[in-house]
């Protein structure tokens, strides 16, 4: 049996599905789902205060590292979706989980996660740890929920 991951935050985005994404279908081309992702993990990085200018300001590059999507159901055009995100790891690195939603019938359309790992910007290295300022500001965050013992 698989452990269930701890969330230390959530948070949810709304969007439209526009013209320019779609396919001839009206179906959402499947690269474009990255997009909507990358705008949730934007707004949740806002909602913390730690959006990517602060990163670079305190000398750290976040690339992402790995990405993995599960296509359920279509998006289509014109379509009210929901971005949910789960902060699941951000003391070694940042992964959050993705659910995208129907806002009209909560179906999921979509699963997806992503994982950024901190790059030193002078020396280019990889930590193994996330900097202090980036673990304060989600500690920090409204519904911050600490891993407790079991």
């Amino acid at each position: 049996m698989r452990k269930k991951k701890h969330i230390y935050c959530q948070y949810s985005s709304d969007y439209d599905i526009q013209f320019f994404d779609v396919d001839s279908m009206n179906i959402m081309w499947h690269g474009h789902y990255v997009k909507y992702l990358e705008m949730a993990r934007c707004a949740f990085l806002e909602s913390i205060h730690y959006h990517y200018d602060v990163m670079k300001s305190t000398g750290f590059a976040w690339p992402i590292v790995q990405l993995n999507v599960k296509y359920v159901k279509p998006a289509l055009f014109r379509q009210k979706i929901r971005v949910h995100l789960a902060l699941v790891e951000y003391e070694t690195c940042i992964r959050f989980d993705y659910i995208i939603t129907d806002i009209a019938t909560g179906e999921k359309l979509t699963h997806a996660n992503t994982t950024q790992v901190a790059v030193d910007m002078q020396t280019k290295e990889m930590l193994l740890q996330t900097p202090d300022s980036w673990q304060r500001a989600v500690q920090n965050a409204i519904d911050f929920q600490p891993l407790t013992k079991d």
